[in-house]
């Protein structure tokens, strides 16, 4: 797929999310400390988000120690953090074009893991530009974290941002490929490098808070069409099972999903059950280089 030249509306609304969500960020993760809730920081930062005039492009994600993407909070979970490895990835949208981030907050005493992440990062950016296969840029994200004796999470990757769509191509891999698709003027891309201390492959846990609408259908349940019309107005975007009105939401969920309606997204967690850092960033690609629309979160600074 090709891609021409963003126009001006959509390249300032792309800065403009990218400002919200590095405010949002820089305020959450000093917001990460032992003792206070998963849901207290993640209900502040979509609140926060919301009330600067931005959209929401997926729940905010807090992953802890093996936990690599799609968790967040229940309703009701009263889970507080604790000397642990906590990543936190946000995605906001201004019109619909999206700005994704994340950083690693440590309390478990493995700075060296958080800094590979960072490094890496740093290390793709730097690489990344109009013509640059994004293999290139897989293969300076593993070198970084293999130099700190760490594994990248293989089995994920960086991806496109499209307008209303959180996750398009190109892929961006977190290792070396030697063949693989260029970068073009045009798009806009969030790279996220993974590391670990295991083998560096994530598999579907059992817990599940957020989903995402598959297709438009009628449903005779009661419930489930109430749910499916507060759906409607999430854009199409992943969404929260504690955004929904309706507090008796789950068995509704589970019905629509049966029905191929939605579909879940269920935590990933590293398989041998090791540490997990991330730290990401989005770009767009320009004609002669790229320009970080999350600049500015705290602790990128190297």
């Amino acid at each position: 797929m090709s891609h021409g030249p963003l126009d001006d509306d959509a390249i300032e609304s792309y800065r403009e999310a990218g400002a919200v969500l590095v405010e949002a960020m820089n305020e959450a993760r000093e917001m990460v400390e032992p003792g206070r809730s998963h849901l207290e920081v993640v209900d502040w930062t979509e609140d926060f988000i919301r009330e600067g005039g931005a959209g929401l492009a997926f729940p905010v994600n807090v992953s802890v120690d093996a936990e690599a993407s799609h968790a967040t909070p229940g309703r009701d979970d009263h889970t507080t953090f604790g000397n642990r490895m906590v990543c936190l990835d946000v995605g906001v949208h201004v019109d619909g074009y999206i700005a994704d981030a994340a950083v690693t907050v440590d309390h478990s005493g493995h700075p060296e893991l958080v800094e590979a992440a960072e490094m890496a990062l740093e290390a793709a950016v730097d690489e990344a530009g109009p013509g640059v296969e994004v293999g290139v840029v897989g293969k300076a994200i593993e070198d970084v974290i293999r130099g700190y004796g760490y594994t990248p999470v293989l089995n994920l990757s960086g991806h496109g941002v499209e307008r209303y769509d959180a996750h398009t191509e190109p892929s961006v891999p977190n290792r070396g490929v030697d063949r693989s698709v260029e970068l073009e003027p045009g798009q806009a891309v969030a790279i996220e490098p993974f590391a670990t201390d295991g083998r560096g492959k994530v598999g579907e846990g059992t817990t599940e808070e957020i989903y995402e609408l598959e297709r438009e259908r009628s449903v005779r349940d009661r419930r489930a069409r109430q749910v499916l019309e507060e759906i409607a107005a999430f854009d199409d975007l992943p969404f929260a099972a504690r955004w929904l009105s309706n507090d008796r939401a789950g068995m509704a969920l589970r019905r629509l999903k049966q029905a191929n309606v939605i579909k879940g997204y269920p935590v990933l967690k590293e398989s041998d059950e090791t540490l997990v850092s991330q730290a990401e960033h989005t770009l767009l690609v320009t004609d002669d280089g790229v320009e970080v629309t999350t600049d500015g979160i705290h602790g990128f600074d190297g």
